[in-house]
Formats: structure tokens, C-alpha cells, sequence
């Protein structure tokens, strides 16, 4: 397979998949993912934009935070990984990739639901990476319910502890330890902008990521710590089989798109990487839509 510096036509760069009907129990793996998808193993070619830089990533132990990862490892940085304990099988693998890249993985296992863990993961990583100037907010929960009906206070509730809550304690534990010049990276998504009927829940937060990293940019402007964004448009990862969309719809994943194919996580890791680098420090409070070609405002 070619590199992403490699001149290629991004309609069949990757495989117009058409996922059968499967269920994992949610958070769900990329190991029993069919089919596979891509985080960049055998093909993300580092330049070493992040050299020497360390970073904590959340929900990095598959889909589009493993390929950030991996992507962050080959271009120079240390990496710690936080991810569900029913993850573990994930992370170990990933964590193999940063090393076998010359670099550190930190492993630390826990549910950033958990406002106290929220706070220890931020320590941890700084701890066992001798300090923090990059972080990607990445961790996501996703059920997908179709009527509102039967969207439970648990729910709405879990969702929003997971998504926006866990990421306003994981920022403000950070900003202990990040120097000037750190970076902070969120992952929102299209829902932001077009939310599905059968993710009001999951839209719904998403659209406060996209505000907070906008308020965040303007505040941490004068420190010196850059705050942006990425939105996702269709990525094939285990969040969709972990009930993040109904079983009908998976065989048509993401082929409602321009470019008429779901996306890759490999896809998303250079959005990462640039926002990360200094290549961008003239850039705040942006949000970059990696979503196939789909209108955003």
C-alpha cells in the first residue's frame, strides 16, 4: 500500500466497503472489526513533525485515536494511551506500533466518565512521559435511537459525561502541566453541523465540542497553547457496530458521501499531526472537516 505523501485518486485511495450487519458489545474492537479497518500500520510514513514532543491521547486504543497514535509515534512523539480496561486487547496492539516507531507508549486504563480519573489521567501521562505538551481529546461515545421516546436519562446522561464533561476536566487538569507552545486537539464531528435523527444525544455534544474549542482557543490564546479541532465526517471504526448506527445501515456506511465510500481512520491522523505542529501555529479556535466531501458551515 502506498504512503500519505504518495499522489493517489481519493475515490479509490481505500476500498468502497460494504460492512455486513455485526454487533459488538459496546465499547467494541478493532480486532473483531469486519472488515479491518486502517490506522496507518502499514502505511503512515512520519517526517518528524513531532519530534521529541509528548502527548496524551484518549480513546486511543482504536479507530481514528489509534491512527493518531500511531501517526504522533512515527513523527516523533512519546504517547500516552488512555482507553477502556475492556479495551486492553486494542491498546496493547497499538502500543506495540509506538514502540516498534522508536518511541514511548504509556498505557492508562479507565473511564473518563469518572471525573476523579479524568484528573489522574493527566497526571499520569505527564509522570511517565516527563511532562505533557500536546493533547488530543479523542474519546467518544456513540448509541444510535431512533425515537426520542426511548432515549433514556442514563443515556443522554453517560453521553454527555463521556463526550464534553470528561473533556472540560481532562483540559483543565492539563493546563497544569502545558507549557507554553502545547497544542490541544478535539474531536467533533459532522453531527455538529447535521445531526442524524438516531444520534440527537451524540450530535448534540458534539456541537458543544465545537464551542468549547472555540472558547478555549480565545482563552488560551496569550499562554501560548493552541486549541482546535477535528470533525469527522463517516470513519469506519468499532463505534458503529458497538450500536453507534442501527444494523441496517451498515452495509451503506458512508457511501452517501461525495467521494461515495466510508472514510478510513489513517485518513483523519494528518489533521491531527498538522494541528499538532508547528506548521500551524497561526492556527486557533479552527475546526477541520475530514468528512468526504460532505457541506459544513
Amino acid at each position: 500500500m502506498s504512503d500519505q505523501l504518495t499522489f493517489q485518486n481519493p475515490v479509490d485511495r481505500f476500498p468502497d466497503i460494504t460492512p455486513p450487519e455485526q454487533d459488538q458489545p459496546e465499547p467494541g474492537l478493532d480486532a473483531e472489526l469486519i472488515p479491518n479497518t486502517d490506522r496507518g500500520e502499514d502505511s503512515y510514513r512520519g517526517t518528524g513533525r513531532l519530534e521529541g514532543r509528548r502527548a496524551l491521547i484518549t480513546g486511543s486504543d482504536s479507530g481514528i485515536g489509534a491512527a493518531v497514535a500511531i501517526a504522533f509515534a512515527r513523527e516523533g512523539a512519546d504517547v500516552a494511551l488512555s482507553y477502556l480496561p475492556e479495551e486492553e486487547e486494542d491498546a496493547q496492539y497499538v502500543a506495540r506500533l509506538i514502540e516498534d516507531a522508536g518511541r514511548t507508549a504509556l498505557c492508562l486504563p479507565g473511564d473518563l466518565s469518572d471525573p476523579e480519573f479524568c484528573r489522574d489521567v493527566v497526571r499520569q501521562a505527564a509522570d511517565g512521559l516527563g511532562g505533557l505538551d500536546a493533547l488530543v481529546n479523542n474519546a467518544g461515545r456513540q448509541i444510535a435511537v431512533k425515537d426520542i421516546a426511548d432515549l433514556t436519562d442514563e443515556q443522554w446522561e453517560h453521553t454527555f459525561a463521556t463526550n464534553i464533561h470528561a473533556m472540560f476536566r481532562v483540559v483543565k487538569a492539563a493546563l497544569e502541566f502545558l507549557p507554553a507552545g502545547s497544542t490541544i486537539v478535539n474531536s467533533t464531528s459532522v453531527q455538529a453541523y447535521s445531526p442524524s435523527a438516531h444520534l440527537i444525544d451524540y450530535a448534540s455534544t458534539k456541537a458543544a465540542i465545537n464551542n468549547f474549542t472555540k472558547g478555549m482557543a480565545t482563552q488560551l490564546a496569550p499562554r501560548g497553547v493552541r486549541v482546535n479541532g477535528v470533525a469527522p465526517g463517516p470513519i469506519w471504526t468499532p463505534l458503529q457496530v458497538s450500536d453507534g448506527q442501527p444494523k441496517e445501515a451498515l452495509p451503506h456506511f458512508g457511501k452517501n458521501t461525495p467521494l461515495g465510500r466510508a472514510g478510513q481512520p489513517t485518513e483523519l491522523a494528518p489533521a491531527y499531526v498538522f494541528l499538532t505542529s508547528t506548521e500551524s501555529s497561526y492556527v486557533l479556535g479552527e475546526t477541520l472537516n475530514v468528512n468526504g466531501g460532505q457541506p459544513t458551515p
